[in-house]
Parts: structure tokens; sequence; C-alpha cells
């Protein structure tokens, strides 16, 4: 198979929502092509072209993934070029997709398959040996990537026989770091519980009940937060990294997110971004920044315990910046879970994706 390489330059851009001073904003557009310029280094006519062609992309997975069926591989965006990759599983397929600028790539096992071997991994993840770190889905590879601390190839291998995994479908990546949870000791705002501080995420209603959403392993259920007050009413982690924060009547909620430069965004609903497309984020110690979606379906092994369905990206954050909001565009995304490196260095940063998070809860967002 040809794959085109895609640069894994960081962006972030995680917004960390104001519950109380509301600033005057600019659009949402605005801001983020701002950042893109800023953190990729592109043009005006660059941050035009990604744009549409994000949009593009997610238009054609609605498309494809009725009208192909079990023949559909997924679709993903090269950052670098705009090209929009198509995946299909079948010869026969190619001529079924209907697009025009598209590669059409046809591959063994395609995304189905892959977050197949994904759940047969995370069945067993308890089991796994301390030095592999996590797995994730790589549409342009066709493969599940398995990441493990230095050394542990062996131990993947094994843990990847063990799942059944069909062995072409594995690829194995040695890191220096191990993911840690982003929970900091000492900080400012948004907010607070005990000595521990993270960043507000979205604003959420539940019945005549309002508050935010936020990473689970922010506080468990009952745990009492401040700045602004509330109680966690809902925690899900180990497993998933979910949590919504009740908050008192005298606060009260809106669709903005702050981009720590004197303005918001406005939040407008939450219609998930494809693979390879750019992604923002902002954090109560990282601030606004900027990446892109590199795979979803992503299995971190914490040390608190394992955590699957995330999305990872070229972002980076850093402790402090748990819970806070990802974006693209005005469409919400989801909220930081943990990540390797720093915004010093770099690093690939993984958060939860919201639609999950407020099914779960029973949530609704909180949109303008």
């Amino acid at each position: 198979m040809n794959h085109s390489s895609r640069r894994t330059t960081s962006l972030l851009f995680t917004a960390a929502l104001a519950a109380t001073a509301l600033v005057a904003a600019t659009t949402p557009a605005s801001a983020q092509e701002l950042a893109l310029k800023r953190d990729l280094g592109l043009s005006d006519a660059e941050v035009a072209e990604l744009r549409a062609a994000k949009a593009e992309a997610v238009e054609l997975e609605e498309e494809l993934r009725d009208s192909l069926g079990s023949d559909f591989g997924g679709v993903y965006l090269d950052a670098d070029t705009t090209e929009i990759t198509v995946a299909v599983t079948d010869p026969a397929a190619v001529s079924r997709v209907d697009a025009d600028d598209v590669t059409v790539d046809v591959v063994d096992f395609g995304e189905t398959a892959l977050n197949d071997f994904v759940a047969s991994l995370n069945a067993i993840a308890d089991t796994a040996d301390p030095k592999v770190t996590g797995w994730y889905t790589d549409l342009e590879s066709d493969a599940v990537v398995i990441t493990t601390l230095r050394g542990g190839t062996p131990a993947a291998e094994e843990l990847a026989e063990r799942a059944g995994l069909d062995e072409r479908a594995v690829r194995i990546v040695e890191e220096d770091e191990e993911p840690q949870s982003l929970a900091a000791i000492i900080g400012g705002n948004p907010y607070y519980f005990g000595n521990y501080r993270c960043s507000i995420g979205f604003s959420v209603r539940q019945g005549s009940q309002t508050g935010f959403a936020t990473a689970g392993h922010c506080g468990s259920t009952g745990t009492r937060v401040s700045s602004p007050s509330g109680t966690v009413a809902g925690s899900y982690f180990p497993g998933r990294d979910m949590g919504w924060v009740r908050i008192t009547s005298a606060d009260t909620v809106t669709p903005l997110v702050n981009r720590y430069n004197g303005g918001t965004v406005t939040v407008t609903g939450s219609q998930e971004a494809a693979t390879g497309s750019s992604v923002c984020r902002s954090g109560a110690t990282t601030g606004w920044r900027c990446g892109t979606i590199q795979s979803k379906n992503q299995t971190v092994r914490y040390a608190e315990g394992t955590v699957t369905g995330l999305t990872r990206t070229t972002a980076c954050a850093e402790g402090g910046d748990s819970g806070g909001p990802w974006l693209t565009g005005s469409q919400a995304q989801g909220v930081t879970s943990g990540g390797t490196g720093d915004c010093r260095s770099g690093g690939i940063t993984f958060f939860q994706p919201i639609n999950p998070l407020l099914s779960y809860f029973g949530l609704q967002l909180v949109t303008g």
C-alpha cells in the first residue's frame, strides 16, 4: 500500500470553560486560524485549505459508512497535504466511491476489524506487562499500534498473540515516557478538588441540574470542588475517563470556552471530526493550543488502570489541563485525559470523546 507521510507537529488548543467571568468573543474560525498559523506555521491559504478538507472528510465519512456498509474501511485526512484517503476492504468497492480528489486504498482489515482487535486487547488489558503502555487503531497503516516502554516489544508481541490478533495487523512502537493522568497538585484556576486542580470542560444540563463535563480522574463521585463550587455528580475512571460536576445555583452555565487571549469560542454542537482533522484545546496550565487527531479508539494503561475509547492527538498538555475541552471549529470533541511529554518538548495527548460522555450520564451539551 502507498501512504503519504503525515506531519506530527504538535498543535493544541483546549479550552477551559469560564463559568463566571465572560469576555468579548471573536468568531471560532478566526480564533482557530490564528492558532493554526502560529503552531503549524501555516499561511492563510493553507488554513483555509485545511478547514475545507476537514469538512469534506467529515461529510464523506458519514456518506460512505452508509453506502459501502461492510466494505467501508475508514476515512482519514493528511494534515500536511490535505489529501483525503478512503479505505475499502473489497477491491470491487473502489468504483463505488463517488468522490473527486480523494485516494481510495484497498486494505486488509479496515476500521471495523481494527476496532475488534482493540476490543480483544481491552479484554485482557489488566494482564498486560507493565511495559505495555497502550494501543490504538491507525487507519493509515491499517494496523493496531501497541505502544511500550523501551525494551517492551517482546511483551507487546506476547499480548497480541494472547489476544488473537492477526500479526499483519500489529505494529509495535517503543517510547521513552509512560502516559500519566494530568491532574496537578499545585495550580490556579479554573477549579479545584482537595489539593488538586483540573480544567473545566463543557457546560452541560441534566434536567433542571446544570454543571460541566470533565475527566473522570478529576475526582470520584461525591467529591466536592471549588471555584466554581459544586460536587462530582458522576465519575467513570478507570475504564473510561469521563465525569461531570453539578454546580450550585449561584453559578450560571454558558456555551463559552476560554481562549486565554481575551476572547471566547461559542460551542454550537458536538459533531465528531474525522481522523487527521485539526483540533484545539485550552487548559488551566498551558492555555490555548492546537494539534491534529492522530487516531481514535486508543487504549491507555495508566498507573491507575486501563482506559479505553480515547482519541489520540499530536497536541501537548501538562498537569492541570485535565478535563479541559477540545474543539474543532465550534464543535465540541472531548475532554483532556492524559498523555506524554510537555509543552516545551512536545508530546502526545489523549482526550475522552464528548458524545459517549454525554450519553453515559444522560447530559445535554449547552450550546449557543
